[in-house]
């Protein structure tokens, strides 16, 4: 990995009060899925997570971008 900057991705997700909100219903029963080297990583488990879900409105998985949060000039 010396040639490629790692930019690290949380993936996660969670039963929402309603789909139209990113409030949690409970934030103790989070879905922590992981955390991953790449977005492409991050997105396969995103996908994953989010296809497993489908029929459920209120569930609902999210990708963060937390190279942007340690690094924010990056």
């Amino acid at each position: 990995m010396a040639d490629s900057k790692q930019l690290l991705h949380l993936v996660f997700g969670g039963e929402l009060t309603d789909p139209q909100s990113t409030e949690f219903v409970d934030t103790d029963g989070l879905d922590l899925v992981g955390i991953y080297p790449d977005y492409q990583s991050a997105l396969v488990a995103w996908r994953g997570k989010a296809q497993a879900s489908v029929d459920d409105a209120n569930m609902r998985y999210f990708i963060v971008h937390m190279h942007r949060m340690i690094d924010p000039d990056s």
